[in-house]
């Protein structure tokens, strides 16, 4: 059994499960299903609870089997909690997940609470998830995309009492907000947090988010891809200013926007030669928002312009790798930003 993260506080009103798999990488969110699992357990008389902390190859299962197979000594009902950092319980724990599924039917005793990481299909489709899932109730937990931040941000300042101005200006307020914490939720959730305690229930304006929203966003480069071919300039310039704050490395910047290119320039070839645009965008494994983007801007480019691209894309391969080329600065950071630019340009103009 599936449940959306959104209409968990209403099942566990309905009653509790034995068993709960939640997993994602929003640890803030994460934590949140944990939490209103744990605390609906102990409203209902769960009193011990006991955290196993699946780490190496070496780990003893047995004594996670022993727990959730055992009664409590000093209350009528116990919590077993099984986390699993890496996602992968090898051959042992996957054998042991499955008994573990198995024992959780009908055990009013033990409510166990395995944690996990985002999965990728492959392991949801493993024998043991499946054996937790069809034997209690999988919370799967999705990423607040930047697209969701402002809606997310509203929801959670109405949760406190508090909203932004209506219409043009609070849409702005919330956008500001989402640039100084986009990557980086938990440090939103924070930052949401003090905007409750420094000011009282209400409208917020502009200047007292400003003033108090610290800049806490972490980038990831793989979204660079999405910023520039949406053709959006300062999302591109902010992103590129932040991933070099942060450290990353030119090298796999440039990686990223070439790789973008290449793509581009493959699949304009395979439909010169007559291949439909899905054959070609899933020939070239892209797909959801990237196959979106490909097909609004692919059928405006030209091959002139992609040709260019490619060209530039070359030499800034050699810039971030030590080399100089004329007409082009010799600082990696400054020939990303150009390459970047030149790439979110041909994207936008294809609007």
């Amino acid at each position: 059994m599936q449940v959306a993260a959104a209409q968990l506080a209403s099942h566990l009103q309905q009653g509790l499960r034995s068993l709960y798999v939640v997993h994602g990488d929003e640890a803030l969110l994460v934590q949140e299903a944990g939490d209103a699992i744990r605390a609906a357990a102990a409203a209902q008389g769960y009193g011990e609870r006991s955290v196993h902390t699946v780490a190496g190859a070496h780990f003893d299962w047995s004594a996670v089997l022993a727990a959730a197979g055992s009664l409590s000594l000093f209350a009528e009902r116990q919590i077993v909690e099984i986390r699993i950092p890496s996602g992968k319980p090898g051959k042992e724990g996957s054998a042991a997940l499955q008994q573990i599924a198995q024992d959780a039917v009908g055990n009013e005793a033990t409510l166990t609470l395995v944690l996990l990481p985002r999965l990728d299909k492959a392991t949801r489709a493993a024998a043991w998830f499946g054996a937790l899932e069809g034997a209690g109730v999988s919370v799967p937990i999705e990423r607040v995309e930047r697209g969701q931040l402002p809606a997310w941000i509203a929801q959670r300042l109405a949760a406190q009492g508090q909203r932004v101005e209506a219409g043009e200006a609070g849409q702005r307020t919330l956008q500001f907000f989402a640039d100084r914490v986009e990557g980086n939720l938990l440090a939103a959730h924070q930052e949401i947090v003090k905007l409750g305690l420094l000011h009282a229930a209400g409208e917020l304006s502009f200047e007292q988010v400003e003033a108090a929203v610290l800049n806490v966003a972490r980038y990831d480069v793989f979204k660079l891809s999405e910023a520039v071919l949406a053709g959006r300039r300062e999302r591109v310039q902010r992103m590129l200013d932040g991933l070099q704050a942060e450290g990353e490395a030119p090298v796999l910047v440039h990686y990223t926007l070439a790789e973008d290119i290449r793509a581009l320039v493959r699949v304009k070839d395979a439909l010169a030669r007559g291949r439909p645009l899905p054959v070609a965008l899933r020939e070239q494994r892209i797909w959801g928002l990237r196959e979106r983007l490909f097909e609004r801007v692919l059928p405006r480019l030209t091959e002139v312009q992609l040709a260019g691209l490619l060209h530039a894309a070359h030499q800034v391969d050699g810039i971030v790798k030590g080399l100089q080329h004329a007409g082009w600065p010799q600082d990696p950071w400054q020939a990303l930003h150009r390459l970047a630019q030149g790439l979110c340009g041909a994207c936008a103009l294809t609007r």
